[in-house]
């Protein structure tokens, strides 16, 4: 684990958000599945996490198959230019729809591992659009733990968000209805069936949709001013690396029906823009449809099924005496009865030079894959 340099400040006046010197980075890269000789299945497999994912097995593996499961022609064919089968003979590229069950069953024949990171993701189309949110993250959970379960997969490993916890918006909730099918589907699958478990993390630093691309293209544009929805908000941070790296860790220790968690730092919405933009002034715009102050990963209505590693943290199913005991003497500990992770009160915050670190990391990274 490296450390982000420590900022001169620790405190964003602006916003009162404390920043804490030091705020540690964690690269997740341990434990690592392995993957090799592995049939893999990546559905939603054309987006940043999928071909961020893809470039991560390709590099350090060989699986004897890696198939891209999505409804997208014109991605796939993008992606395909990326990561051609006369270069990565194992690639495969299925057009589907997580909707459709039977598609999925035809997919996942012969497959050893599913990730599965495709959704509806974006808060304001979801509130316009419910139906088709339900179907594709809810109808679409229950179909992919249908057909993994029919063809006997090893391991299932479904991505979440933040937003699943306290939802108070239609995309949180359809998450959250989805994080309980894949926590239930491995009580489900029985013994002899597949394993099942979920990772939720913050905000990805980059991502198409991420305020901070938004900022810098404002920036780049020559703006006046840049729009805050309200001073005070706070989201989690995460780099499309540390979110691949998170998800082959927590495969490679899940023992089935656990919501991953990773300790990442906090950072007001404030202070980022001041990072990208010092000095340039900020029009509060207010809070769109279905958007939080403040995101949570870890409930306190959770805290009692909360276990602490030192990485992450693992939320059990409840009544669940097995694994926790199996976890605590892999070196887990209880979190405390009132415990609750969230972006306000995180002690992990991020000051200017940490964002920095972080965006330096994430358009490296990107111009190195162009």
């Amino acid at each position: 684990m490296t450390e982000i340099p420590p900022s001169n400040h620790t405190k964003d006046v602006s916003s009162g958000f404390p920043l804490e010197p030091g705020c540690p980075y964690r690269d997740f890269l341990k434990p690592r599945i392995d993957l090799n000789g592995k049939v893999i299945l990546i559905t939603g497999g054309t987006g940043s996490f999928g071909r961020k994912l893809v470039r991560t097995i390709v590099s350090e593996f060989t699986p004897a198959k890696l198939i891209i499961f999505s409804r997208d022609e014109l991605k796939q064919y993008e992606m395909a230019q990326l990561f051609p089968q006369s270069e990565i003979p194992y690639i495969r590229y299925f057009i589907g729809d997580v909707r459709d069950e039977s598609r999925l069953c035809q997919a996942m024949r012969g497959v050893d591992f599913v990730i599965h990171a495709a959704a509806l993701k974006h808060v304001t189309i979801a509130e316009y659009n419910p139906f088709e949110c339900i179907k594709t993250n809810v109808v679409g959970a229950e179909n992919i733990v249908r057909a993994a379960i029919d063809a006997q997969v090893t391991h299932v490993c479904a991505l979440s968000t933040d937003k699943a916890a306290n939802p108070i918006n239609l995309y949180g909730a359809s998450k959250l209805a989805a994080d309980k099918i894949f926590s239930a589907a491995h009580a489900m699958a029985g013994q002899k069936g597949p394993t099942f478990s979920v990772v939720r993390y913050g905000n990805v630093v980059g991502s198409r949709g991420s305020v901070a691309p938004f900022f810098r293209k404002l920036v780049a544009e020559g703006a006046r001013e840049l729009p805050i929805t309200d001073p005070r908000m706070t989201r989690f941070w995460i780099t499309l690396t540390q979110s691949v790296n998170f998800v082959l860790s927590s495969m490679a220790m899940s023992k089935g029906g656990e919501i991953f968690v990773p300790k990442i730092p906090s950072m007001s919405t404030v202070a980022m823009a001041e990072t990208l933009a010092p000095g340039l002034a900020h029009k509060i715009i207010g809070i769109r449809p279905g958007e939080k102050l403040h995101e949570t990963m870890v409930p306190i209505d959770d805290a009692h099924s909360t276990l602490e590693l030192e990485d992450r943290y693992v939320l059990l199913p409840s009544h669940d005496s097995w694994r926790r005991q199996a976890y605590l003497d892999d070196g887990a500990s209880p979190v405390a009865d009132d415990f609750c992770y969230a972006s306000d009160s995180n002690p992990e915050v991020l000051d200017s030079k940490g964002l920095q670190h972080l965006l330096d990391e994430t358009y490296r990274h990107a111009e190195s894959e162009q």
